[in-house]
């Protein structure tokens, strides 16, 4: 773009997605495929009911019920702690299923929905695997959140898919694709890091796939096309997400993001004395706080992002920002990790800590989340431009972003401000899109993907600007097969 059209053009507005609310008796009178999100994070436990109308393919969100992580109950003398969170919350197998088992149905109590009649599918994830030691602790992990499901009541056939065209309820066979295409691991049409799941390279990459997809069918709320290539960043505590490439019918994973996230405003809320120093997080008292954005805000955001490390994983690490990464790994299929840190996993937060407590003496909350707000910005920018160096994000490339740490506060247009300094597109608004809850929308995408179900006439699959990719998917599979 050149310099005279910066100069006059005017302010770009951030597309933020956002559903309206949804008409509960439409619920069971109409083709809403309903599904719930069980999200176990280092900060939060959720559970977030989607139902996706299968005309048009958008998804509304139905009810959200959130739990602090570090709520769970203490282990028992007799049980064996496997885990803990990233601010050292101790886990066990069966306080895991109890904490996912009552948020699981206070959201349907809430919803007024039926947990055995009315919902479709259940899609588990979870970021606590960041700061974990071994697969087997994943695993066990995986198996408690497993557990809650089934002890809430959920059968077993929801969270599995469809085998056949008869396992599909009724009202939804008209949208199912089960007997042309089967479901071979691409969720909205992108595959994980090839020759593996990919989180042999990076350990949340489940969380970058759910994130991926989820920010594809919110940008169906906005103007942007948000389809290959694409760049997902996704600011939970954790950092993750993914790049894509442009391939049909199903595009690669050819970058992936991980390290810290909302850890970083988390340490620097924990200086203030407002919040447990080392347990306290942004969510604690911010509660659409007002913000203030001016010079101090912009000099203070400045010195927090001067702590953060952002770069290429070097090879060699084998955690960044506590997430279990192998760069080499990486690197041999293709994949660009790129992380985020603040000295290694983490060991100089309590930098932003004394930051955080300056900031608040010297000039109070507003100034305090207007800071915070500058600084996720600045580390946005640094993280595209690292994707950009790398070869992996141009002008056809659109960017979404998702989290708590991404789309709170004046974070949109902040973020959006940075994007254009990056002089990537001539019109940024309309490639970049903010996204909330993408994990939950996500998981309404994956549930819909591993039964075969899709929406032609608004695809979530294939290239920018494209159509709808099911004869290349049949040509593609009756070639591979």
């Amino acid at each position: 773009m050149s310099i005279t059209r910066r100069l006059f053009r005017s302010k770009p507005r951030p597309r933020i997605a956002e559903s309206p609310p949804i008409n509960y008796l439409d619920l069971r009178r109409k083709a809403y495929y309903i599904v719930a999100s069980v999200e176990v994070g280092n900060s939060t436990t959720k559970s977030i009911l989607t139902a996706t109308n299968m005309k048009y393919g958008q998804t509304e969100i139905v009810n959200k019920t959130i739990k602090m992580t570090r709520d769970v109950r203490p282990p028992r003398p007799d049980e064996e702690v496997f885990g803990r969170t990233l601010c050292g919350t101790p886990l066990t197998r069966d306080s895991v299923a109890e904490l996912v088992r009552d948020t699981l149905l206070e959201s349907h109590q809430k919803a007024r929905l039926d947990l055995k009649k009315d919902l479709h599918f259940v899609v588990r994830s979870t970021g606590v695997v960041a700061g974990f030691d071994s697969p087997d602790e994943v695993g066990i992990f995986v198996q408690a959140l497993a557990d809650g499901c089934l002890i809430a009541g959920v059968p077993p056939r929801l969270m599995t898919p469809a085998m056949s065209i008869q396992n599909i309820i009724g009202k939804f066979k008209p949208y199912s694709q089960i007997e042309k295409i089967v479901f071979n691991g691409p969720v909205a049409s992108v595959f994980p890091p090839k020759g593996s799941t990919g989180v042999e390279i990076v350990a949340n990459e489940m969380e970058g796939e759910l994130a991926t997809a989820g920010i594809k069918e919110g940008s169906k709320w906005t103007d942007v096309d948000f389809r290959n290539p694409c760049l997902c960043l996704d600011f939970g505590t954790t950092l993750d997400g993914r790049i894509t490439s442009a391939d049909l019918p199903y595009a690669s994973t050819i970058g992936n993001f991980c390290g810290l996230a909302g850890a970083v405003p988390d340490a620097v809320i924990q200086g203030t004395g407002l919040v447990d120093p080392q347990k306290g997080t942004v969510l604690d008292i911010f509660e659409q706080k007002k913000i203030k954005i001016d010079k101090n805000a912009r000099e203070y955001g400045a010195m927090i992002d001067e702590q953060t490390m952002i770069e290429k994983v070097p090879v060699g690490r084998t955690r960044y920002g506590s997430v279990p990464v192998d760069p080499a790994a990486a690197q041999q299929i293709g994949v660009v990790l790129i992380g985020c840190d603040v000295g290694e996993n983490g060991s100089k937060l309590h930098r932003l800590s004394e930051i955080g407590g300056e900031i608040y003496r010297d000039r109070g909350l507003k100034t305090l989340f207007g800071a915070i707000d500058v600084a996720a910005a600045l580390a946005a920018r640094r993280m595209i431009r690292v994707a950009m160096d790398e070869g992996l994000a141009t002008d056809k490339t659109a960017i979404g972003i998702t989290g708590r740490a991404g789309i709170s506060g004046k974070k949109p247009a902040l973020i959006l401000e940075e994007i254009v300094k990056l002089g990537l597109y001539d019109e940024p608004e309309k490639n970049v899109v903010f996204v909330d809850d993408g994990l939950a929308r996500g998981a309404a995408v994956m549930a819909r993907c591993m039964n075969s179900m899709g929406t032609p006439k608004h695809p979530l699959g294939g290239v920018r600007g494209g159509r709808c990719i099911l004869k290349q998917r049949m040509d593609y599979e009756s070639r591979n097969i």
